[in-house]
């Protein structure tokens, strides 16, 4: 799905904010980014998202040399991905319903044909019955949760978040990582920068540590397994609240074509 090999990347004339960075990253794969404020976290996610490209090395995506993308090859590659920002970036002026649609509506979508979609993703993350809410009268966790919602219902087949609970409580954090567990059960591969040890920790398969923009990578603990596993393992759910469920037409029709790497 991603692969990084001696990727570099600087901005202008200055110094590597990043270096050296070499990673595989499989198809269906949960991996978290930590590390101090500064240290690369969001430079990395834009190389993955396709917002920058690497100054150095070879970074393959979804099996495409991204170097070689011609500027009209990436808008098709960048559907297949969505990104979570830390700052939700919703319109104030729609509705949560329109917010969440309007990825399928400037696809090209009528309304008649993605309105059940958007309402089971409404109902998803708990605000079924604020559909026609504007995001201000939100709270901070309520308005990360539809940001989510938007960017998973084009069914990606790659979901990016940059520090989604930055702004949210423990509980709220938990909850807002339990929707891309849910994601990622589907095989939806997800990649999460979080400066939460403890969430990348218990939800992250991997970590890619980064420091001064230098990576080390890390394999969590089996021991920590999400509370999905856990609950059909027959255990409690200590750490939170029950993991969320997906709409049906999500999981019916996601990633059809497979899981290559």
């Amino acid at each position: 799905m991603i692969r990084f090999e001696n990727v570099g990347l600087r901005y202008g004339a200055g110094a590597e904010c990043l270096s050296d960075l070499s990673f595989h990253l499989e198809q269906g794969s949960f991996t978290a980014l930590t590390g101090p404020s500064g240290a690369g976290k969001t430079s990395l996610l834009k190389l993955i998202y396709l917002a920058e490209r690497a100054s150095r090395g070879l970074v393959t995506l979804m099996d495409r040399d991204v170097a070689t993308l011609s500027r009209q090859e990436l808008p098709a590659l960048r559907r297949n991905i969505g990104i979570v920002f830390q700052d939700f970036r919703l319109l104030d002026h729609l509705s949560l319903f329109d917010n969440i649609a309007l990825p399928l509506y400037l696809d090209g979508q009528q309304p008649k044909d993605y309105q059940d979609d958007v309402m089971e993703m409404l109902d998803w993350i708990g605000l079924k019955n604020r559909a026609h809410a504007l995001p201000p009268v939100l709270s901070g966790g309520e308005q990360q949760r539809v940001a989510i919602a938007r960017a998973v219902v084009t069914r990606p087949k790659l979901l990016v978040a940059d520090e989604p609970t930055g702004n949210v409580d423990a509980k709220m954090g938990h909850d807002i990582f339990s929707l891309f567990e849910a994601m990622n059960k589907i095989g939806t591969t997800v990649v999460i920068a979080t400066h939460d040890e403890h969430l990348a920790h218990t939800f992250g398969e991997q970590i890619i540590a980064l420091d001064n923009g230098q990576m080390r990578l890390e394999k969590t603990s089996p021991d920590n397994q999400p509370a999905a596993e856990a609950q059909q393992a027959g255990q409690s759910t200590k750490d939170g609240p029950e993991p969320f469920s997906l709409p049906l037409d999500l999981h019916d029709d996601a990633h059809e074509d497979g899981h290559s790497s």
